[in-house]
């Protein structure tokens, strides 16, 4: 399954204690050069931001699609490794804010890997090395290396 910590809170739902747990100024900060990035066609432009202004691990020759949201509070939780596409709008989160709790996890993304158009990557999972994920498919679970994933929920088309 995932690997995620999880941190209870007391009061009103985790969100609105976001400022307990991340600096507004980070958030700003990190906001804008993701946007940056998102609208951004220069592949070269995107990885600088992500590794220099976001402390993301990109691989060589890694590749993101225009319209990518990589996780604003903590994308220094994501790791992708050499000669990955990550596709048009996908998101990448390293977190989740629920009504009693946040959860945060890495997300470890291996090398040769292609993660189609629309998907969504959960908390504390790890794509395996050459595995592909289906366009719209919502990673809840660890993707073993060389495997064909798609669907929500995911299901495995090929293992690797």
């Amino acid at each position: 399954m995932r690997n995620v910590d999880r941190y209870p809170v007391e009061g009103p739902n985790a969100l609105w204690q976001i400022y307990h747990t991340v600096s507004r100024w980070k958030g700003m900060k990190n906001f804008i050069w993701i946007q940056l990035a998102r609208y951004s066609p220069f592949l070269l432009f995107k990885n600088w931001i992500y590794r220099r202004m976001l402390g993301m691990k990109v691989g060589k020759n890694t590749a993101f699609g225009l319209m990518v949201m990589v996780d604003v509070f903590f994308p220094e939780k994501i790791t992708i490794g050499d000669n990955s596409i990550v596709g048009y709008n996908t998101t990448i989160l390293a977190h989740e804010y629920l009504i009693k709790e946040y959860r945060l996890g890495e997300v470890h993304i291996g090398s040769n890997v292609l993660i189609g158009a629309n998907c969504t990557i959960l908390p504390g999972v790890t794509i395996g090395n050459g595995a592909v994920v289906g366009a719209g498919t919502v990673v809840h679970k660890n993707v073993e290396a060389g495997s064909f994933v798609a669907g929500n929920p995911l299901r495995v088309i090929r293992e690797g």
